[in-house]
């Protein structure tokens, strides 16, 4: 039913979730799961040790901290999928809109489902502009799964 997974990841909770239903499924399935990751200032920042609530960027990440994050992101993602029966994640970096990243992906690698958090590490912008995950089940083209 599923052959290409593509599951949004930013290291947040309902993100973490995302991934343990996107590898059940592959497990069902015998799907493969691309793990689309878009490094944003909070995300690198919380990867690199920063703390909720404080001041964390005040400028752009350097090109090896994105690169830094982005492994412990992968790294964290692929312990999750370990743990939750041992899907192995095809990474996919983007560089801009995680939504935009997410629907790139997706086309990229012919995937027939996408699975989002609800909610994610995102900021002000999304709560004026919506969320990662109403973009992406608006916008795509195959059968989007959001959860909590």
């Amino acid at each position: 039913m599923f052959s290409n997974i593509v599951v949004g990841f930013d290291g947040s909770e309902p993100s973490q979730n995302a991934l343990k239903v996107a590898c059940d499924l592959a497990q069902k399935y015998g799907s493969a799961v691309h793990l689309s990751h878009t490094p944003v200032h909070e995300t690198v920042a919380f990867a690199l040790g920063a703390v909720a609530g404080y001041h964390v960027a005040t400028t752009m990440p350097k090109p090896e901290e994105i690169k830094e994050a982005s492994d412990k992101v992968f790294a964290q993602a692929q312990s999750i999928a370990d743990a939750a029966g041992g899907a192995k994640l095809v990474p996919h970096v983007g560089g801009g809109d995680p939504a935009h990243d997410m629907l790139d992906c997706a086309n990229a690698v012919g995937a027939d489902l996408i699975v989002t958090g609800r909610r994610g590490l995102g900021n002000l912008t999304a709560l004026m502009m919506g969320s990662t995950s109403a973009h992406v089940a608006h916008h795509a083209k195959c059968a989007c799964l959001t959860v909590a």
